[in-house]
This record gives structure tokens, sequence and C-alpha cells, in this order.
């Protein structure tokens, strides 16, 4: 009986282990900014409604014309389906946004059909493929960068982070709740590509 407390014991310590392993890695890479010289951003969606990109979307957004604007990229690519409700996708409420902004119509492609991050970036790259694009700037909160960067390179495309510095995430009461997420579908992910 007590062996098997034991290992019941280590097993649980081990766990918890890996989990604090992950959770660390997830919140010390949200502080990598890596960006470069890309020939496009992918801007990972959120919620929108037909009045525009909600405040976690739009931040997104903003990080996008600013990298656009700096001259690391010269395209923009927004992603995200209807919302129940919509009339219009969320990319394509997102780049009405950016053209508002004063970026040109023309240099914002849009990835109106996925539900989820991984569907935002396998969508993308087919985006990017059909656009003889290599190089992509992934752009989403700091707390999603780790996963997102995950998935993006699972999908084919050479990316690189860079996280926005306006996070809507800023206190404990959003932010935790975030991270505890992140960490789930972190570790859920990595699993689920060791059997698939």
């Amino acid at each position: 009986m007590k062996r098997r407390y034991k290992i019941t014991a280590a097993m649980l310590a081990a766990l918890m282990v890996y989990i604090a392993a992950n959770t660390a890695s997830i919140y010390i890479y949200a502080e990598m900014d890596e960006k470069r010289a890309a020939d496009t951003a992918i801007i990972l969606g959120a919620a929108a409604d037909e009045s525009g990109p909600s405040p976690v979307y739009r931040e997104r957004i903003n990080h996008g014309i600013e990298l656009y604007n700096d001259g690391y990229v010269g395209k923009l690519i927004m992603t995200g389906g209807t919302g129940e409700g919509n009339t219009h996708s969320d990319a394509y409420i997102a780049k009405q946004y950016a053209v508002s902004q004063g970026i040109p119509d023309g240099d914002i492609l849009t990835e109106d059909t996925s539900t989820i991050t991984q569907e935002n970036l396998e969508n993308s790259k087919l985006i990017m493929d059909e656009n003889g694009f290599d190089t992509a700037i992934i752009v989403s909160d700091p707390l999603h960068m780790r996963r997102a960067m995950l998935l993006a390179r699972d999908a084919g495309i050479t990316a690189y982070s860079s996280p926005t510095p306006t996070t809507m995430y800023v206190s404990a009461k959003t932010k935790l709740p975030f991270l505890a997420r992140e960490v789930f579908f972190y570790i859920g992910y990595k699993w689920w590509r060791l059997f698939s």
C-alpha cells in the first residue's frame, strides 16, 4: 500500500513539475519579440462584430499596422471566420479597420474561414503559398505566442514572433485565466502531436 502511495505521489509530483515547466515556458516566451523583415504579418483573430474589432483584436491589428508602417512587412494577413450573428467575417472587419487607419486595401489579405488558431495559421499558409510569401511575423497577445509559434511551424511557416505590446490582458484577473487556458491548450496540443 505504501509503495502504491509513493508511486502515485511521484507521478503527481512529476505532473506538477511538467505543468510548471510549460507554464514558465509560455510566460518567458511572451516577452520575446523576434520581429525582422518578412514578407507578411499574420494577425491572429479574436472576436469582432459589425461595429468593429473587439479591444483584444484591435490591439493585435494595431501592432500589425505598426509593423507595416515601420517597414518590417509589405503585406498583412487578417484572420478569422464569421462569428454568430455577424454578416461579415472577423478578417473582413479587421481589414476595414486597418484601411481606416491608412493601410492600402491592396496590402491586406484575408483568411475568412477559421474558427481556431490552428486554422488561422494553416489557412494563412495557403494564402502565403498563393502569393509567393516565404516568411511571416506572427502577431498575437504575449501569452498566446508560445502556442501560436508551435502551430505556425507545424503549418510549415517560417515564422517570427512579435507579441502586441498593448495587450488587453494586463490585470491578474484577466491574465491568469488566459495563462491557464494557454497552458491547457499548449500541453494538449503537444500531446496530440505525439499520437497524430
